[in-house]
């Protein structure tokens, strides 16, 4: 078993630098308009060849009220009659897709996502379910891991006994900060009673899971207040949180605009912050995965980071990244082999592509062998705190030594502050490195320069 993470505030000064979060490598920033339609539909034979498994993200972008913090893909608006136009285009990707691939690739994962999947009345959530059955092979027996993201506030009883019989096995609620004072500020009044309300319905109806959002760093946010969150979640006992650190990019994400930027709390505060957390956190059980993310000992991430098994991709981190992922909707990401294709961002686009008999693609890449060596390394480190030099050298015939000689340096810059022990045949991140493990995994990104690493979240 993993050590508990350890709090270093001299380390974390130090290596707090913004950079990836690395659901990718490379990541979408490298992404561009030599791969598109063509590039994914011979990818989708090719995972037909293989018969590879499926999983499967359906982007619903609709959200019936602003939040000011959010940089989601997403589309406001008060008119659930949009919801049917776009659904129409949805489907016709569906069936343009699912020709490509076979009926034997079953489908172990979906996720709905968005927005507000909820923002979709009940018999449209039929209808979404009936035309994903109907293309691709959904597994029947409660087997797969069928997750969806809730607003507590678009959702009831009668919302839930919806999706558990549509077959959904998870769920995933945003809550951010219970304080009303914080909730103001960013226009998502949300009670604890209507987030208590959605759990008590996942755990009645058997739902296998209850992720909770959390986020730090929001406007008129303090330790105590946030550590009175932390405590009334932990009450609720979800079986896997996120505790995310609000990046403020008022530039890139035009509601952001909304929020005074002297509301604010400074770097300092928000270190109070997450380090009361991962205390509160580690106190009650939960393990840290990595990445902002807690699970408790018994969920399937804790059990796979345990046997070396998890996996990180768009998806956040996961226990299927055998699988293709497929992505459906405005703006969705797919993997598929050594491809990723992005769909349009824009609604319109996305909307005029589909009409016109054409997929939705507007940019991607295809990964070279020194990207697919790169990624295995982000993968290790990010997944398991931990990389083994010959099972790599094994899998790519290369020697790590030299294949990464211009590392070196600063790997053994890192060795000598704590964050990695670092030897002839292993690299691992240190229980006071772990907060900081993507400024591990930033070592090896070879895209990445001083100037771009602006347009990314600090690591904490």
């Amino acid at each position: 078993m993993l050590e508990a993470i350890r709090w270093d505030s001299d380390l974390i000064h130090r290596y707090d630098v913004a950079g990836p979060r690395y659901t990718s490598y490379p990541t979408a920033v490298q992404f561009d308009t030599r791969a598109g339609a063509f590039e994914l539909l011979h990818a989708l034979r090719e995972s037909r060849k293989a018969l590879r498994p499926l999983s499967l993200y359906v982007h619903i972008p609709f959200c019936a009220n602003i939040c000011y913090y959010c940089a989601c893909n997403k589309v406001i608006t008060k008119d659930r009659g949009r919801a049917q136009v776009y659904l129409q285009r949805l489907e016709h990707e569906i069936r343009m897709l699912a020709c490509h691939l076979a009926p034997s690739q079953v489908v172990e994962q979906l996720h709905l996502g968005g927005g507000t999947p909820t923002f979709l009345s009940h018999d449209e959530l039929r209808r979404l379910m009936a035309r994903l059955r109907a293309h691709f092979t959904l597994l029947e027996d409660d087997s797969g891991d069928y997750g969806i993201e809730i607003d507590p506030r678009e959702a009831d009883w009668a919302s839930m006994g919806l999706l558990r019989e549509l077959g959904f096995n998870r769920v995933s609620l945003g809550v951010q900060d219970l304080d009303p004072t914080v909730q103001r500020a960013i226009n998502r009044m949300q009670s604890l009673e209507e987030t208590r309300a959605i759990v008590e319905a996942a755990r009645t109806l058997q739902f296998r899971s209850v992720n909770i959002d959390l986020i730090y760093g929001l406007p008129r946010q303090t330790p105590q207040g946030f550590s009175r969150t932390v405590d009334e979640i932990i009450e609720l006992q979800p079986d896997r949180l996120s505790v995310f650190n609000y990046a403020h990019l008022p530039e890139r994400f035009m509601p952001q605009r909304r929020i005074d930027a002297s509301d604010l709390p400074d770097a300092h505060t928000k270190l109070l912050m997450l380090e009361r957390t991962v205390e509160q956190l580690t106190d009650a059980g939960y393990r840290y995965i990595g990445m902002d993310h807690f699970a408790l000992p018994d969920d399937e991430l804790a059990i796979a980071q345990e046997e070396l098994t998890l996996h990180r991709n768009f998806q956040g981190y996961t226990t299927h990244g055998h699988c293709d992922l497929i992505g459906l909707g405005v703006s969705a990401i797919s993997q598929v082999g050594d491809l990723y294709s992005q769909n349009s961002s824009d609604l319109n686009d996305y909307q005029r592509l589909l009409d016109s008999d054409q997929p939705a693609t507007r940019r991607g890449l295809i990964c070279s062998e020194d990207d697919r060596i790169r990624r295995a390394v982000i993968q290790q480190l990010i997944c398991h705190f931990t990389l083994n030099f010959s099972e790599l050298e094994k899998a790519f015939a290369i020697s790590f030594r030299d294949y990464f000689a211009d590392a070196w340096p600063q790997l053994l810059c890192m060795a000598d502050d704590g964050l990695i022990a670092l030897s002839d045949s292993a690299i691992e991140v240190r229980p006071a490195g772990r907060l900081l493990v993507r400024s591990v995994c930033m070592v090896f990104d070879a895209y990445l320069t001083r100037q771009n690493r602006q347009q990314f979240s600090r690591a904490i």
